[in-house]
C-alpha cells in the first residue's frame, strides 16, 4: 500500500518536476511542429523550379546554415532533389505522392458536397460528367427543388456539341476538333445550327471558361456548365447546371455563370488544381 508522504516540501519538489517535464515535453512538440512547417513552406518555395541555397535561405527568411539543414534533410527523404550549380527541386518522392493521390481521387465524391451545395443554392439540377469517347457521360445528378423534368440519367452519354456539359470539356480542344465533332454531331441528327453561329458561340465560351446550351439537346432547356481540371490543368470533367427555360433567361445564365465557375473551381482545387497552371496542348483525336 502507498503511503502518502507527510513532507510538503518532497510533495511541491515532485509536482513542480512533473510541470518540468510536461513544459519539456509541449517544447519538444512545439519544435516538431514548426520545423514541420518550415519544411513544408521550402516546398512552397522550390515549385516554379531550382532555387539556390542563397535565395532559398532569405525567401525563408532563415540563416543559411538552419536553411541547409532542412533541405538536406528533405533530400534524404526524397522530397527535394539537389542539383549542382542549380538548386534545389521537388524530388521524386512528390511525383509518386502525387501519382498516388491521384489515382486515388474519386471525383464524384470529391465533387458531390459542391454539386449539393449549388443545387441547393440555386434550386435546380445539377449534372456532373467525363469525357467518353466522343461523347460526354453523366456521372453524377443531384435534382433541384423546382418541378421541372429533364430527362437525363446517370450513365446516359450524350453529344459533345449540343450539350452544356459537352462543350465545357471541349474549351480546351483545337478548332479543327471542333469542327470534325461538330460535323460528325450534325450528321448523327443533333440540333441543326450553322457551324459559324456555333463557333463563335463557342470562342466566347473559350473566353469565359464556361459554357451554355441554348435549347440545343432537349426543348425548352438550358444549361450554364464550367470544366473541372486536375492538378495538370487538363480538363478531365464538367459541371452544369439546368432549368426550364423559363427560370434561364440570358441574364440569369450570366448571373448563375459565376456560381458554376466557381463551384468547379472549387472541385478543381479539391483534385489539386491551383489557379494558372496552364493546361497541356491536346493532341487533335482522330
Amino acid at each position: 500500500m502507498r503511503q502518502i508522504s507527510s513532507n510538503p516540501e518532497s510533495a511541491e519538489q515532485e509536482e513542480m518536476s512533473k510541470v518540468s517535464e510536461n513544459a519539456k515535453a509541449e517544447g519538444v512538440k512545439a519544435s516538431g511542429s514548426q520545423t514541420l512547417q518550415r519544411g513544408l513552406d521550402l516546398l512552397d518555395q522550390v515549385i516554379d523550379g531550382p532555387v539556390k541555397l542563397a535565395e532559398l535561405s532569405e525567401r525563408m527568411g532563415l540563416t543559411r546554415s538552419t536553411t541547409h539543414r532542412l533541405a538536406n534533410a528533405l533530400v534524404d527523404r526524397g522530397f527535394l532533389t539537389f542539383l549542382p550549380r542549380e538548386g534545389y527541386q521537388l524530388g521524386p518522392k512528390l511525383l509518386q505522392l502525387g501519382f498516388l493521390a491521384q489515382s486515388q481521387a474519386d471525383v464524384v465524391q470529391i465533387a458531390r458536397p459542391h454539386l449539393e451545395a449549388l443545387a441547393a443554392s440555386s434550386e435546380d439540377v445539377v449534372h456532373l460528367g467525363r469525357l467518353d469517347g466522343e461523347q460526354a457521360l453523366y456521372l453524377d445528378k443531384i435534382p433541384g427543388r423546382r418541378r421541372v423534368e429533364i430527362s437525363s440519367r446517370i450513365g446516359d452519354r450524350q453529344p459533345l456539341t449540343s450539350t452544356g456539359l459537352g462543350k465545357a470539356l471541349l474549351l480546351d480542344d483545337s478548332e479543327a476538333n471542333w469542327h470534325r465533332l461538330f460535323d460528325a454531331d450534325q450528321a448523327a441528327g443533333t440540333h441543326p445550327i450553322g457551324y459559324d453561329t456555333w463557333l463563335e458561340r463557342m470562342r466566347d465560351y473559350a473566353a469565359e471558361g464556361r459554357s451554355f446550351d441554348l435549347e440545343e439537346n432537349e426543348d425548352q432547356i438550358r444549361c450554364v456548365a464550367a470544366p473541372v481540371r486536375d492538378a495538370s490543368g487538363t480538363i478531365i470533367a464538367a459541371i452544369s447546371l439546368s432549368s426550364a427555360a423559363q427560370y434561364m433567361d440570358d441574364a440569369r445564365m450570366q448571373t448563375l455563370s459565376q456560381d458554376v465557375v466557381g463551384t468547379a473551381r472549387k472541385i478543381s482545387a479539391d483534385l489539386g488544381w491551383t489557379p494558372g497552371v496552364k493546361p497541356p496542348r491536346r493532341p487533335v483525336r482522330r
